[in-house]
């Protein structure tokens, strides 16, 4: 780890030497999913409820997933622009270093202006917390705190997993965009809202129910049994990234140089 925020050290001098380039596009980013929100807004400020949701349950979480896309959009960069070290042979010094794989690829690149759509995650968070008559208890906090550290770990899966497939194509695939992206659209609203197939995939397969259905459930006592269970989900969708951290290694096993 002392490499790991060695690297971040030295990306962060390297953007700030253009630091009215870095405020604007930070400004920039706080604005990128205003959209996403106002169309949020005015989808509610239309029809009132979705499915039994009010606009503030599903802006807390909205807030809850975009705080932790722009998070491991910040420090994950590096596997999410895997393929340039592929094509361009670079990866081949990657494994001559003896450190790990991983921590290099995940140091390789940091996008800190992404901060500036956490911002935005933040007060979304708090403006719907604030608007809840939610009864926070400290498991309820560490319940919420437990969302978010669950979803950097899901969406970091998912950019480790779309990686690796450059180990096989060269380049990255835009069908991975399906899962991390896309992923982060579905997972701003209930998983329940969705047909049946797409709420099972999206939990028992890729776990962001683990992360916004299942424990909001808990956070506004709509469960009367086993809320332990719901509590604790967020844990479920943590270990996701263990599967994701085999297949890379097996992946880099298979590594072929690009000769570049």
């Amino acid at each position: 780890m002392k490499l790991y925020f060695k690297y971040m050290s030295i990306l962060l001098k390297s953007q700030m030497q253009y630091r009215a380039s870095f405020w604007l596009l930070s400004i920039g980013q706080f604005f990128v999913p205003f959209s996403v929100f106002a169309g949020l807004y005015f989808l509610f400020e239309r029809f009132g409820s979705i499915r039994g949701w009010s606009f503030f349950e599903v802006a807390l979480c909205f807030g809850v997933i975009n705080m932790a896309f722009s998070i491991t959009e910040c420090f994950v960069r590096g596997f999410d622009i895997f393929s340039n070290l592929v094509v361009s042979g670079d990866f081949d010094r990657v494994l001559l270093r003896p450190r790990s794989t991983f921590i290099q690829v995940l140091g390789s690149q940091f996008e800190f202006t992404r901060l500036g759509r956490l911002l935005q995650g933040v007060i979304v968070l708090v403006w719907a917390a604030v608007n809840l008559s939610i009864r926070w208890t400290v498991f309820k906090i560490i319940t919420l705190i437990l969302m978010i550290i669950s979803g950097i770990f899901i969406f970091t899966g998912i950019f480790v997993l779309a990686a690796t497939l450059c180990f096989w194509t060269i380049q990255g695939i835009e069908v991975a965009n399906i899962f991390t992206y896309g992923g982060k659209e579905i997972s701003q609203y209930p998983l329940n809202i969705y047909k049946k197939w797409i709420t099972r995939f999206f939990t028992f397969i890729i776990p962001f129910g683990c992360v916004n259905y299942l424990p909001l459930m808990y956070l506004l006592d709509r469960t009367q049994y086993n809320y332990h269970f719901y509590m604790l989900t967020p844990l479920i969708g943590i270990l996701f990234i263990i599967p994701c951290l085999g297949v890379w290694e097996m992946g880099v096993k298979h590594y072929r140089s690009t000769g570049s």
